[in-house]
Protein backbone atom coordinates (compact mmCIF):
# COMPACT_ATOMS: atom_id res chain seq x y z
CA UNK A 1 0.00 0.00 0.00
CA UNK A 2 0.98 3.10 -1.06
CA UNK A 3 2.13 5.72 1.52
CA UNK A 4 0.98 8.82 -1.07
CA UNK A 5 -1.60 9.14 -3.46
CA UNK A 6 -0.51 11.99 -6.01
CA UNK A 7 -3.29 12.63 -8.03
CA UNK A 8 -3.38 15.20 -11.61
CA UNK A 9 -6.41 16.18 -12.90
CA UNK A 10 -5.70 17.34 -16.38
CA UNK A 11 -7.98 19.11 -19.71
CA UNK A 12 -5.99 19.38 -22.71
CA UNK A 13 -2.71 20.10 -21.11
CA UNK A 14 -0.87 17.54 -22.69
CA UNK A 15 2.53 18.86 -22.44
CA UNK A 16 2.19 20.02 -19.41
CA UNK A 17 1.21 16.82 -17.92
CA UNK A 18 4.16 15.28 -19.71
CA UNK A 19 6.15 17.64 -18.32
CA UNK A 20 4.91 17.42 -14.65
CA UNK A 21 4.97 13.54 -14.71
CA UNK A 22 8.41 13.42 -16.52
CA UNK A 23 9.12 15.68 -12.83
CA UNK A 24 7.68 13.41 -10.67
CA UNK A 25 9.94 10.01 -11.96
CA UNK A 26 12.75 11.80 -11.73
CA UNK A 27 12.39 11.62 -8.01
CA UNK A 28 12.67 8.45 -6.19
CA UNK A 29 9.21 7.60 -5.03
CA UNK A 30 8.74 3.83 -4.07
CA UNK A 31 6.10 4.99 -1.83
CA UNK A 32 4.04 6.98 -4.03
CA UNK A 33 1.40 5.90 -6.52
CA UNK A 34 0.49 8.34 -9.21
CA UNK A 35 -3.25 8.60 -10.50
CA UNK A 36 -4.15 10.82 -13.59
CA UNK A 37 -8.08 11.96 -13.75
CA UNK A 38 -8.13 13.42 -17.53
CA UNK A 39 -11.42 15.09 -17.96
CA UNK A 40 -12.40 14.65 -21.27
CA UNK A 41 -9.08 16.08 -23.21
CA UNK A 42 -9.33 16.04 -27.26
CA UNK A 43 -6.01 16.77 -27.61
CA UNK A 44 -4.33 13.20 -27.31
CA UNK A 45 -3.47 13.28 -23.45
CA UNK A 46 -4.77 9.52 -22.72
CA UNK A 47 -3.16 8.11 -25.14
CA UNK A 48 -0.01 9.71 -24.52
CA UNK A 49 0.29 8.69 -20.62
CA UNK A 50 -0.62 5.63 -21.83
CA UNK A 51 2.55 5.13 -23.87
CA UNK A 52 4.90 7.41 -22.06
CA UNK A 53 4.07 6.40 -18.23
CA UNK A 54 2.41 2.82 -18.57
CA UNK A 55 3.17 2.77 -14.88
CA UNK A 56 0.51 5.51 -14.20
CA UNK A 57 -2.95 5.00 -13.20
CA UNK A 58 -5.38 6.53 -16.01
CA UNK A 59 -8.71 7.58 -15.01
CA UNK A 60 -10.85 8.93 -18.31
CA UNK A 61 -13.74 10.56 -18.21
CA UNK A 62 -15.50 11.53 -21.28
CA UNK A 63 -16.58 15.12 -20.58
CA UNK A 64 -15.00 18.23 -18.23
CA UNK A 65 -16.38 17.35 -14.79
CA UNK A 66 -14.28 20.13 -13.29
CA UNK A 67 -11.56 20.28 -10.88
CA UNK A 68 -13.14 19.56 -7.82
CA UNK A 69 -15.18 16.55 -8.76
CA UNK A 70 -12.48 15.01 -10.67
CA UNK A 71 -10.03 15.37 -7.66
CA UNK A 72 -12.75 13.34 -5.73
CA UNK A 73 -12.51 10.94 -8.48
CA UNK A 74 -9.19 10.23 -7.84
CA UNK A 75 -8.93 10.76 -4.03
CA UNK A 76 -11.35 8.06 -3.92
CA UNK A 77 -9.43 5.53 -6.10
CA UNK A 78 -6.48 6.24 -4.02
CA UNK A 79 -5.44 4.07 -1.12
CA UNK A 80 -2.08 6.28 0.24
CA UNK A 81 -2.26 8.10 4.17
CA UNK A 82 -1.55 10.93 2.27
CA UNK A 83 -3.50 12.44 -0.42
CA UNK A 84 -1.06 15.12 -3.01
CA UNK A 85 -3.31 17.24 -5.31
CA UNK A 86 -0.85 18.64 -8.22
CA UNK A 87 -2.08 20.32 -11.32
CA UNK A 88 -0.92 19.18 -14.51
CA UNK A 89 1.04 22.51 -15.02
CA UNK A 90 3.46 21.94 -12.20
CA UNK A 91 6.96 20.65 -12.02
CA UNK A 92 8.45 19.64 -9.26
CA UNK A 93 11.79 20.35 -8.44
CA UNK A 94 14.63 17.35 -6.19
CA UNK A 95 13.46 16.26 -2.76
CA UNK A 96 9.84 18.71 -2.76
CA UNK A 97 7.56 15.48 -2.30
CA UNK A 98 10.06 13.95 0.22
CA UNK A 99 10.27 17.20 2.43
CA UNK A 100 6.27 17.38 2.50
CA UNK A 101 5.89 14.02 3.30
CA UNK A 102 8.68 14.16 6.15
CA UNK A 103 6.79 17.34 7.57
CA UNK A 104 4.04 15.19 7.84
CA UNK A 105 5.42 12.38 9.51
CA UNK A 106 7.00 14.85 12.01
CA UNK A 107 4.14 16.53 12.53
CA UNK A 108 0.65 14.51 13.67
CA UNK A 109 -1.48 18.11 13.83
CA UNK A 110 -0.70 19.50 10.47
CA UNK A 111 -3.59 17.89 7.94
CA UNK A 112 -2.61 20.13 4.86
CA UNK A 113 0.81 20.92 3.95
CA UNK A 114 2.37 22.43 0.79
CA UNK A 115 5.57 23.79 -0.73
CA UNK A 116 6.75 27.02 -2.23
CA UNK A 117 5.32 27.73 -5.57
CA UNK A 118 8.08 29.56 -7.85
CA UNK A 119 6.89 30.97 -11.63
CA UNK A 120 8.60 30.10 -14.03
CA UNK A 121 11.20 32.84 -14.32
CA UNK A 122 11.65 31.25 -10.85
CA UNK A 123 10.61 34.26 -8.84
CA UNK A 124 8.09 33.40 -6.16
CA UNK A 125 4.18 33.07 -6.61
CA UNK A 126 2.14 34.27 -3.90
CA UNK A 127 -0.16 30.82 -3.01
CA UNK A 128 -0.78 31.66 1.46
CA UNK A 129 -3.42 33.97 1.77
CA UNK A 130 -5.79 35.04 4.29
CA UNK A 131 -9.40 34.04 4.46
CA UNK A 132 -11.73 36.26 1.84
CA UNK A 133 -12.65 39.61 3.69
CA UNK A 134 -14.60 42.59 2.89
CA UNK A 135 -11.35 44.26 3.66
CA UNK A 136 -9.41 41.85 1.40
CA UNK A 137 -11.87 42.01 -1.63
CA UNK A 138 -11.48 45.77 -1.51
CA UNK A 139 -8.20 45.82 -0.90
CA UNK A 140 -8.35 43.80 -4.47
CA UNK A 141 -9.89 46.16 -6.33
CA UNK A 142 -7.89 49.18 -5.72
CA UNK A 143 -4.83 47.39 -7.12
CA UNK A 144 -3.64 46.30 -3.31
CA UNK A 145 -4.07 42.82 -3.96
CA UNK A 146 -0.62 41.82 -2.37
CA UNK A 147 -1.65 42.73 1.21
CA UNK A 148 -4.03 39.74 1.45
CA UNK A 149 -0.99 37.07 1.17
CA UNK A 150 0.75 36.26 4.03
CA UNK A 151 4.77 35.77 4.83
CA UNK A 152 6.68 33.54 2.08
CA UNK A 153 9.88 33.53 3.76
CA UNK A 154 9.95 30.99 6.54
CA UNK A 155 7.78 28.07 7.71
CA UNK A 156 4.33 29.22 9.08
CA UNK A 157 0.72 27.93 9.80
CA UNK A 158 -1.15 29.89 6.80
CA UNK A 159 -5.09 30.32 6.29
CA UNK A 160 -5.58 29.41 2.89
CA UNK A 161 -3.31 27.97 0.39
CA UNK A 162 -3.60 27.76 -3.54
CA UNK A 163 -4.95 24.22 -5.09
CA UNK A 164 -2.13 24.28 -7.67
CA UNK A 165 -0.29 21.88 -5.54
CA UNK A 166 -1.50 20.70 -1.85
CA UNK A 167 -0.86 17.28 0.32
CA UNK A 168 -3.26 16.52 2.82
CA UNK A 169 -3.32 13.83 5.53
CA UNK A 170 -6.21 10.89 4.72
CA UNK A 171 -7.26 11.49 8.32
CA UNK A 172 -8.00 15.12 7.39
CA UNK A 173 -9.83 14.25 4.07
CA UNK A 174 -11.85 12.14 6.85
CA UNK A 175 -12.87 14.51 8.85
CA UNK A 176 -13.66 17.79 6.50
CA UNK A 177 -14.74 16.29 3.58
CA UNK A 178 -13.89 15.88 0.06
CA UNK A 179 -13.84 18.88 -2.34
CA UNK A 180 -17.01 20.40 -2.64
CA UNK A 181 -18.61 19.71 -6.27
CA UNK A 182 -20.48 22.88 -6.21
CA UNK A 183 -17.01 24.87 -7.17
CA UNK A 184 -16.66 23.93 -10.83
CA UNK A 185 -12.83 24.87 -11.11
CA UNK A 186 -12.01 27.86 -9.01
CA UNK A 187 -12.38 28.46 -5.00
CA UNK A 188 -12.76 25.15 -4.21
CA UNK A 189 -9.33 25.21 -2.62
CA UNK A 190 -10.15 28.33 -0.05
CA UNK A 191 -13.29 26.09 0.97
CA UNK A 192 -10.98 22.77 1.16
CA UNK A 193 -8.80 24.96 3.78
CA UNK A 194 -11.65 26.90 5.55
CA UNK A 195 -13.48 23.12 6.64
CA UNK A 196 -9.73 21.61 7.69
CA UNK A 197 -8.85 23.91 9.68
CA UNK A 198 -12.51 24.12 11.25
CA UNK A 199 -11.71 20.52 11.75
CA UNK A 200 -8.90 21.56 13.93
CA UNK A 201 -6.02 20.88 11.36
CA UNK A 202 -3.07 23.13 11.24
CA UNK A 203 -2.11 23.76 7.34
CA UNK A 204 1.55 24.01 7.12
CA UNK A 205 3.48 26.03 4.67
CA UNK A 206 6.86 24.34 3.79
CA UNK A 207 9.25 27.07 1.82
CA UNK A 208 12.16 24.44 1.46
CA UNK A 209 9.95 22.08 -0.66
CA UNK A 210 9.88 23.86 -3.98
CA UNK A 211 7.92 23.40 -7.38
CA UNK A 212 6.99 25.49 -10.03
CA UNK A 213 3.73 26.28 -11.58
CA UNK A 214 2.88 27.73 -15.10
CA UNK A 215 -0.65 28.35 -14.72
CA UNK A 216 -3.13 28.90 -17.30
CA UNK A 217 -2.75 25.42 -19.00
CA UNK A 218 -6.07 25.00 -19.10
CA UNK A 219 -8.00 28.29 -18.80
CA UNK A 220 -5.77 29.86 -21.70
CA UNK A 221 -7.81 28.69 -24.51
CA UNK A 222 -11.11 30.57 -22.74
CA UNK A 223 -9.75 33.34 -20.82
CA UNK A 224 -12.84 34.99 -20.76
CA UNK A 225 -14.88 32.09 -19.94
CA UNK A 226 -12.89 30.68 -17.00
CA UNK A 227 -12.45 34.54 -15.88
CA UNK A 228 -15.99 34.65 -15.08
CA UNK A 229 -16.18 31.14 -13.99
CA UNK A 230 -13.49 32.27 -11.35
CA UNK A 231 -16.02 35.25 -10.00
CA UNK A 232 -18.67 32.82 -10.35
CA UNK A 233 -17.01 30.18 -7.82
CA UNK A 234 -15.21 33.49 -5.52
CA UNK A 235 -19.02 34.48 -5.47
CA UNK A 236 -20.38 30.79 -4.41
CA UNK A 237 -18.06 30.78 -1.28
CA UNK A 238 -18.86 34.57 -0.55
CA UNK A 239 -22.45 33.31 -0.02
CA UNK A 240 -21.25 29.75 1.56
CA UNK A 241 -20.16 31.24 4.42
CA UNK A 242 -20.93 35.04 4.95
CA UNK A 243 -24.37 36.76 5.67
CA UNK A 244 -26.99 38.19 2.58
CA UNK A 245 -25.68 41.57 3.27
CA UNK A 246 -21.95 41.38 3.05
CA UNK A 247 -22.27 39.16 0.51
CA UNK A 248 -24.29 42.15 -1.40
CA UNK A 249 -21.34 44.32 -0.44
CA UNK A 250 -18.68 42.02 -1.84
CA UNK A 251 -20.65 41.93 -4.86
CA UNK A 252 -21.06 45.97 -5.28
CA UNK A 253 -16.59 45.92 -4.52
CA UNK A 254 -16.30 42.99 -7.21
CA UNK A 255 -18.42 45.43 -9.98
CA UNK A 256 -16.09 48.27 -8.85
CA UNK A 257 -13.53 46.39 -9.45
CA UNK A 258 -14.21 45.42 -12.94
CA UNK A 259 -15.30 48.93 -14.12
CA UNK A 260 -11.66 49.83 -12.41
CA UNK A 261 -9.55 47.71 -14.71
CA UNK A 262 -11.84 48.56 -17.66
CA UNK A 263 -11.16 52.41 -17.09
CA UNK A 264 -7.34 51.23 -16.34
CA UNK A 265 -6.87 49.32 -18.97
CA UNK A 266 -8.48 51.83 -21.68
CA UNK A 267 -6.20 54.53 -20.30
CA UNK A 268 -2.96 52.51 -20.98
CA UNK A 269 -4.24 51.75 -24.43
CA UNK A 270 -4.66 55.05 -25.41
CA UNK A 271 -0.92 56.19 -24.12
CA UNK A 272 1.06 53.15 -24.60
CA UNK A 273 0.62 51.56 -28.34
CA UNK A 274 2.62 48.70 -27.65
CA UNK A 275 0.85 47.06 -24.86
CA UNK A 276 -2.27 47.38 -26.71
CA UNK A 277 -3.31 43.99 -28.03
CA UNK A 278 -3.03 43.13 -24.15
CA UNK A 279 -5.15 45.55 -23.12
CA UNK A 280 -7.89 45.04 -25.13
CA UNK A 281 -7.60 41.19 -23.83
CA UNK A 282 -8.33 43.01 -20.13
CA UNK A 283 -11.17 45.65 -21.68
CA UNK A 284 -12.83 42.70 -22.97
CA UNK A 285 -12.18 40.21 -20.08
CA UNK A 286 -13.67 42.82 -17.68
CA UNK A 287 -16.73 43.86 -19.60
CA UNK A 288 -18.05 40.22 -19.92
CA UNK A 289 -17.43 39.89 -16.36
CA UNK A 290 -19.37 42.94 -15.56
CA UNK A 291 -21.96 42.52 -18.26
CA UNK A 292 -22.35 39.43 -16.24
CA UNK A 293 -22.70 40.54 -13.09
CA UNK A 294 -25.05 43.14 -13.78
CA UNK A 295 -27.43 40.30 -15.57
CA UNK A 296 -27.77 39.66 -11.88
CA UNK A 297 -26.82 35.65 -13.63
CA UNK A 298 -24.71 34.97 -10.64
CA UNK A 299 -27.68 33.66 -8.82
CA UNK A 300 -27.53 30.61 -10.14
Amino acid sequence: MPEMSIIIVSWNAREYLVGCLMSLYEEDLPWAEIIVVDNGSSDGSPDTIEELFPEVRLIRSDENLGFAKANNIGIMASSGKYVCLINSDVVVLGGCLEALKDRMDSDPSAGLVCPKVLNPDMTLQPTCRRFPSIKGAFLSAIGLDSRNYMRHDSVMEAEAVSGCFMLARRAAIDEAGLLDERFFFYAEDKDWCRRIRNSGWKIVYLPEAKAVHYGGSSSSAAPVKFYIELHKANLKYWRKYHGSLSAAIYLAIVMLHQALRIGSAAVVFALVPGRRTNEARKVKRSAACLRWLLSGKEAA
